[in-house]
């Protein structure tokens, strides 16, 4: 039986090893997969110290147009706030929007319509939205990539960082292990939303994640 890996524990040591990984940025790249502002509000408070942080927004999941823009609005403000405010915290956090493609998702989704939340359509999700990532970042040539998803309660880490570390071998580009909700994380974000004011979406965007279960 395999051990349960900490993926804290194991951010903790890349982080400690950062001075000799960066690759002529003032500090390492990562470019960031961001699901929602109210669960970068954490990551990035914590990872701007040691990292020079790219934000892809690339959630084709959201089903609803309003709501895509409405999310990718508090997205953009937050980080924009943080860069007016925090900037003595941490380096400059930059920001990508990807494409707004529901149909992909959709086109993904099928044949999983049926999936209880939490199950294989989720983890098909988690893939898309990350292989576009990893993409990305293997053409920036940043250093690490990741995603902010491993904050939730409801999503699943170790799923995440399985389909990461995969890419990771398929585009050339380092995943950045993580479980943002260890250390408080989660509540940190609950706090900085209340602070920032921040819009906090009650389900994750995708018309079936909104049914009855």
């Amino acid at each position: 039986m395999n051990p349960v890996r900490n993926y804290q524990k194991e951010l903790d040591k890349i982080i400690e090893k950062l001075p000799q990984q960066h690759t002529g940025r003032e500090a390492p790249g990562l470019f960031l997969h961001s699901c929602c502002a109210p669960c970068s509000s954490y990551v990035l408070e914590y990872l701007r110290v040691f990292f020079e942080i790219t934000v892809f927004y690339y959630n084709p999941n959201i089903s609803m147009q309003e709501e895509y823009h409405k999310r990718v609005a508090e997205q953009k403000r937050l980080i924009q706030t943080y860069n007016e405010e925090n900037g003595e915290r941490g380096h400059f956090i930059h920001v990508i929007e990807g494409d707004y493609e529901p149909s992909r998702f959709f086109e993904m989704a099928k044949g999983l319509e049926d999936c209880p939340e939490g199950g294989e359509r989720c983890f098909a999700c988690y893939e898309m939205r990350l292989r576009e990532t990893a993409v990305r970042a293997a053409a920036g040539n940043y250093d690490f990539f990741t995603t902010t998803l491993t904050i939730s309660p409801l999503k699943n880490a170790g799923k995440l960082n399985e389909i990461g570390e995969r890419l990771a071998g398929e585009y050339g580009v380092s995943w950045l292990p993580s479980d943002f909700k260890k250390r408080g994380g989660y509540q940190r974000s609950i706090v900085l939303s209340k602070q920032y004011d921040l819009y906090r979406q009650d389900y994750c965007g995708c018309v079936y994640s909104r049914r009855p279960q």
